[in-house]
């Protein structure tokens, strides 16, 4: 594969960045505040702008609906103002696990007030969905029982059938409804989509338009995600992936800082397919990490320049040679071929490539240089204080 082909197919791949991202976040034992940390949906676009001013690669900025959109906010006024900034707002969040009402569940859940605010919350981003012209709402849910005999596990599976139906149905043409699913956490004993098994079959039952989302931090330890990714590609069931890695569950750390190759071939799987024939170019691939010590934006970028580096090398894989020794039955040969892939520098293509676009050969170094960071901290810990804010309190 030539230089100009590789460009082609990096000019194709695109990284959707969250909002959350660039926000304070933390674990369930507490936050550690950063000064340039965005606290409003202006602040997280202007962050997200300059990620994808730097690495070419982040055209959308994926929001949380709660989080971002207050009640009164107007959507088209962030639409309008992400656009302003050479970004487009990108998969629609739903929230149904903080509130309150929520303790037992949302769609799932026995108790109908919870049902029913479930419902008018999707219908808002929904909504939210046509007035931004997003083309994707991605659910994850909290929904699940902590004890045996808690709850009635098929009433619970009824309910999220009707619900994901009765949503489907409720989005505009164009937009993709995105399943996406967990083992475990927040509830212990089960969880209403708990495999991409269970979610595959919900999203085909909700209707042509709903997909399964892989979070390559939401399985069990072992799992073969690759496998997971070929089987869904081969039934036109993927819908995209919330990068991040993970060491022991769902961790959320940085793409590739721990197991830089289970991504990699997550990647060729994706290629395989795509030289089969198959239709990759809709997968969205979007970023879902907690950059609880790392800089912000700096970690982003991180995660974009690995997930594009790692890409490249799964785009590198001789397929014809890997195919010739499978049809020989030579283990060695055919798994050498991956590793040679995985084993190839591809940052003088990076480099090429970002050249050609007039990006910088450096983005982080760009970034550190260019005094952003610093700015956003005065301005964002002035604003702050003028509001009575102090480090420590909930503001983001």
């Amino acid at each position: 594969m030539n230089n100009q082909e590789l460009f082609a197919l990096l000019d194709e791949f695109k990284i959707e960045t969250p909002s959350w991202g660039y926000a304070d976040t933390g674990t369930r034992f507490g936050k550690f505040f950063q000064a340039a940390a965005a606290s409003t949906v202006e602040e997280k676009i202007a962050d997200a702008a300059q990620v994808n001013k730097l690495t070419g690669a982040c055209p959308t900025v994926a929001v949380h609906v709660l989080w971002d959109f207050k009640e009164g906010d107007d959507p088209q006024k962030v639409a309008q103002l992400a656009e302003s900034q050479g970004v487009r707002i990108g998969s629609i969040n739903p929230n149904l696990f903080q509130d309150q009402v929520y303790k037992f569940g949302s769609c799932c859940s026995p108790n109908p007030e919870a049902q029913s605010e479930a419902d008018k919350h999707v219908m808002r981003c929904i909504e939210i969905g046509k007035a931004t012209n997003s083309d994707l709402i991605s659910f994850w849910f909290a929904d699940g029982t902590n004890y045996p005999g808690q709850d009635d596990i098929i009433a619970r599976k009824k309910r999220m059938e009707s619900a994901l139906k009765e949503w489907h149905d409720a989005m505009p043409e164009g937009m993709t409804m995105l399943v996406e699913y967990k083992p475990f956490e927040p509830a212990f004993y089960h969880t209403d989509i708990a495999d991409w098994g269970m979610a595959a079959l919900f999203a085909m039952k909700a209707g042509r338009n709903a997909k399964v989302l892989v979070d390559t931090g939401h399985h069990l330890q072992g799992t073969n995600i690759e496998h997971i990714v070929a089987l869904l590609l081969d039934e036109n069931m993927l819908g995209g992936f919330h990068f991040n890695d993970r060491k022991y569950a769902d961790d959320d750390l940085t793409l590739g800082s721990i197991d830089p190759y289970a991504v990699f071939r997550i990647f060729h799987e994706i290629r395989n397919a795509a030289h089969r024939g198959t239709d990759v170019s809709k997968i969205a691939y979007m970023i879902d990490q907690s950059h609880n010590l790392k800089p912000k934006m700096e970690a982003m970028i991180q995660t974009v320049l690995t997930a594009q580096e790692l890409y490249l090398k799964a785009c590198l894989v001789d397929r014809d040679k890997l195919a010739d020794a499978q049809k020989r039955m030579n283990i060695v040969d055919a798994e050498e071929t991956l590793k040679t892939a995985f084993g190839t520098d591809v940052k003088p293509i990076l480099q090429q490539w970002r050249e050609s676009k007039g990006l910088p050969p450096d983005p982080i170094a760009e970034l550190r240089a260019s005094g952003y960071v610093e700015k956003a901290a005065q301005e964002r810990t002035a604003r702050r204080e003028a509001l009575g804010i102090v480090a420590g309190s909930s503001y983001a």
